[in-house]
């Protein structure tokens, strides 16, 4: 399983690392409160970021995840999360 570290950043952005197998990749992700509260369902902010990461890491390598996104890009490219967020959290 990866290890996921959450920092805040200014600006309604977040660092993200992800160690895994021996190797670490680095992530900025900005978030809007709208999305917190669409996807979140009450969550905290970093809750919502680590369950997402973890979906994401059960549909691709951390070495395929964007570098730098906004969360509700997630969507386009996983129209499924949405619906399956809330088994993350």
């Amino acid at each position: 399983m990866a290890d996921i570290e959450i920092s805040r950043r200014d600006g309604g952005s977040f660092r993200v690392a992800v160690a895994e197998g021996g190797s670490a990749t680095t992530h900025e992700v900005t978030v809007d409160p709208a999305d917190v509260a669409r996807f979140g369902g009450g969550a905290p902010t970093e809750a919502l970021i680590e369950a997402s990461f973890r979906f994401l890491l059960d549909r691709e390598p951390k070495e395929s995840i964007l570098s730098r996104f906004d969360l509700s890009v997630i969507e386009r490219y996983f129209p499924e999360y949405p619906v399956q967020i809330g088994d993350y959290l």
